[in-house]
């Protein structure tokens, strides 16, 4: 499968990389800054330079081109709110118009366990913004035709990964199970999420919230689809 990941220098994108490569998936990592490109190109994907924030549609649609997949994993970073709109927002929401008209099949949002119209972040909160953006892409999302999932893990951290998650769907706003309570998540579990996502396409049109736990990745994916009316 050929996968356009933007946002390729990001953590869980280049630990994503690898484990996309070993899968026999060829990645294209989508840089906006050329001196990432020996990064990208060691985690195992083939560098592609494109500043997404500034191409429109047409410019997103000729960049993924050829790709049956999308992963965003890309963000502004927090800090500057305009910045964090026309990324976490504007650009993700054009990447998926850009996507359909590709003819790309799939798409995963990587996203975060409160992403939801009804985040009840305080607008005072420098964190609202983000909030904000990604509860809009994520729902642009929801209503594209493409064959979507969405991830949304808990808060990250750099721990070594344990290879195991708790792991609940969510609602058609987002809203997760009744149960799951926000909790941490190792970056390197969310890598191993998205790379078994990606080798099941039958969780299209499922967001997947997730902490850190006791259930290994694929069997937890593998509840999930056990537990779905087409499965």
């Amino acid at each position: 499968m050929r996968i356009a990941l933007v946002g390729a220098h990001g953590h869980i994108a280049r630990l994503a990389g690898p484990l996309l490569q070993q899968a026999g998936h060829t990645v294209s990592g989508i840089v906006r800054n050329p001196d990432h490109e020996t990064d990208v190109r060691e985690a195992g994907m083939e560098p592609v330079v494109a500043d997404v924030e500034q191409l429109d549609v047409g410019g997103l649609t000729r960049l993924l081109d050829g790709h049956d997949l999308v992963v965003w994993s890309a963000g502004a970073g927090g800090g500057n709110p305009e910045r964090t709109l026309a990324v976490d927002r504007d650009a993700a929401i054009r990447s998926m118009d850009a996507a359909q008209a590709a003819g790309a099949e799939r798409y995963v949002m990587v996203s975060y366990a409160g992403s939801r119209p009804d985040h009840g972040v305080p607008q005072d909160n420098p964190f609202a913004t983000y909030a904000d953006a990604k509860a809009a892409a994520d729902m642009h999302l929801r209503e594209s035709s493409l064959g979507w999932t969405i991830l949304g893990p808990s808060r990250l951290t750099d721990d070594p990964g344990t290879g195991a998650v708790e792991l609940v769907t969510a609602d058609g706003s987002g809203r997760p199970a009744e149960g799951f309570e926000g909790g941490e998540v190792p970056r390197a579990d969310v890598a191993a999420v998205l790379a078994a996502v990606v080798e099941r396409p039958r969780l299209a049109g499922t967001t997947l919230v997730f902490n850190g736990g006791d259930v290994p990745v694929d069997a937890a994916l593998d509840t999930v689809l056990d537990g779905r009316p087409d499965a």
